[in-house]
């Protein structure tokens, strides 16, 4: 319960480089009853985004502090520098980074919608469990928009010290959205692709 009401600190965004914003949500307490309101934006909010990123980048990078801001300031950092790296000698172009304030997954396919980005790559802190408090998931979303199915959605889960440590995964999320671009599907489909 403790890690759930954590919060980011104010300035995290700021000293990483971050697009800080925050969506319908006012608190944590309204993050956790209503997750409708984590899933858009606002319209002063809509305006910051896309006055920070004018055209529509490749891939979004976004960071969101979902339900364990621990996961975040333990791994995020790490894991966008190895995803950033990665997308970089693969020439893959990204837009200004995005860090979600009261962040559910859904925030990534309205950020499509104001974007228009090819790919949205969304680092999220998950539920704390019995192993950790620390434990931070990635999900890729080829043409993210408002509605995309859940399927739709590429997932690498267990980010944390005692599972997937946080460079080792932005390596294979590089990997993977390499792949992803080239498949141009993402979620379920991407497995018909492979298979295909």
């Amino acid at each position: 319960q403790d890690a759930v009401f954590s919060q980011v600190p104010e300035d995290f965004a700021k000293e990483n480089g971050l697009l800080p914003v925050q969506n319908r949500c006012k608190s944590k307490d309204e993050y956790l009853t209503r997750p409708d309101l984590g899933r858009s934006f606002g319209e002063e909010m809509q305006k910051v985004i896309k006055g920070a990123i004018p055209r529509p980048p490749r891939v979004q990078l976004v960071v969101g502090d979902g339900l364990s801001s621990a996961a975040i300031l333990t791994n995020a950092m790490d894991c966008l520098a190895a995803i950033r790296e990665g997308l970089q000698t693969r020439n893959i172009e990204t837009g200004q980074a995005i860090f979600v304030r009261y962040c559910r997954v859904g925030a990534g396919d309205a950020i499509g919608d104001l974007t228009g980005c090819e790919l949205v790559c969304m680092l999220v802190g998950e539920r704390p469990g019995l192993v950790t408090d620390k434990s931070m998931s990635v999900y890729l979303t080829y043409h993210p928009h408002t509605g995309v199915s859940e399927s739709s959605r590429t997932v690498v889960s267990n980010i944390h010290a005692q599972g997937t440590p946080a460079v080792e995964a932005g390596a294979h999320v590089a990997e993977l959205i390499e792949t992803i671009l080239r498949k141009k599907v993402s979620g379920v489909g991407l497995r018909w692709a492979a298979e295909g």
